[in-house]
């Protein structure tokens, strides 16, 4: 049975079991947990890596009946930003791992090749992940500039809002520190577990977008485009920077019209100048991630794909990126400011 149920006004996993580290007991985010997950199995384990990284796991399978894991980080905290994360612009980008894994379950995503295993794991010391921002701040090495962290790099925090507060708990630290912006990225629709948050200019929003026809494909266990675009229309209005990522696009016989559909339902939704900026994205991923996905043999047909080769990563030819940034720019040219696109290729 699919572990996930959705509704227009709750999303709720249905964890069977949670396994807890000896040390992460005494947190309070265990304790929230074990609260909202009163009929799941409690199980007390030493160190969640002997239990995540176990070999012989089959993901996909996992995926139908997800395990939630809460447990003790262990240092480094937070991480340089690398070159498969849009840095927005900013000198100081970070990202850090609130979370490992995600309750969404996309094709194309690059957890199923990073991780052993599709449990999710929860780190219950987000104290220690902030004191780590804190120190980093100071340290940074331009100090003209703020320190970006993405919060969201290999996880959905906003999705898992409505079980625990953690994007809540982040915005609430980043008020704090001047010197600290938030990226929130997320295809969830719950907006409304933030929504009595004051906006703050440090934090930034940022929902994936994609045609309803790739959403029913590739993107399961997501809400369809609809909600999300309701969920962006209320975070505008409300005052809340928001930035539209349209990656990734993706290439096939159709996409044009697909996306150029999907580009106009954003237009007609959206007050778009109330849009901080768009970023635009291809498929690509880290050749090890790809090999270690091909070699499981995945329903889906993304990964049967011919790929170019470049810089270590599996990546469209050239000339189907240009096709897409043409047909991106050509669409926004006059309804949005192409300065303030991004690709990211």
């Amino acid at each position: 049975m699919n572990c996930l149920m959705q509704s227009e006004s709750k999303f709720l996993p249905d964890f069977s079991h949670i396994y807890i580290e000896s040390g992460a007991k005494d947190f309070d985010l265990t304790q929230k947990c074990i609260k909202n997950f009163p009929k799941a199995k409690v199980i007390e384990i030493s160190d969640y890596k002997s239990f995540f990284n176990r070999s012989g796991q089959d993901f996909q399978t996992q995926k139908q009946s997800m395990k939630l894991i809460l447990a003790i980080k262990k240092p480094p905290y937070i991480y340089k930003g690398t070159d498969i994360l849009q840095d927005g612009g900013y000198k100081n980008f970070y990202y850090n791992t609130p979370m490992l894994n995600c309750l969404y379950n996309c094709s194309y995503c690059f957890l199923q090749g990073m991780y052993p295993s599709a449990n999710i794991v929860v780190f219950v010391n987000q104290i220690d992940m902030q004191d780590a921002v804190k120190s980093e701040i100071v340290k940074r090495e331009y100090k003209d500039q703020p320190l970006m962290l993405s919060i969201s790099y290999n996880t959905d925090l906003l999705a898992f809002e409505n079980i625990l507060p953690i994007t809540n708990d982040w915005i609430q630290f980043a008020k704090h520190n001047s010197n600290l912006n938030l990226e929130i990225r997320t295809k969830s629709a719950l907006y409304h577990s933030i929504k009595d948050i004051k906006p703050s200019d440090q934090v930034l929003l940022a929902w994936t977008l994609s045609p309803d026809i790739i959403v029913k494909k590739y993107e399961l266990n997501t809400p369809p485009l609809s909600k999300r675009i309701s969920a962006i229309k209320s975070a505008l209005d409300d005052g809340w920077k928001v930035r539209l990522c349209f990656d990734p696009i993706l290439h096939y016989d159709g996409w044009k019209e697909d996306y150029l559909e999907l580009f106009n339902e954003v237009k007609s939704s959206l007050i778009l100048d109330q849009v901080s900026d768009i970023t635009v994205g291809v498929f690509r991923m880290g050749n090890d991630y790809f090999n270690r996905i091909r070699k499981s043999k995945p329903i889906s047909d993304i990964f049967y794909e011919n790929y170019s080769n470049c810089d270590g990563k599996k990546i469209i030819d050239s000339e189907k990126q240009r096709e897409i940034n043409q047909v991106v720019s050509k669409f926004f040219f006059g309804h949005f400011d192409t300065n303030k696109i991004y690709f990211w290729y």
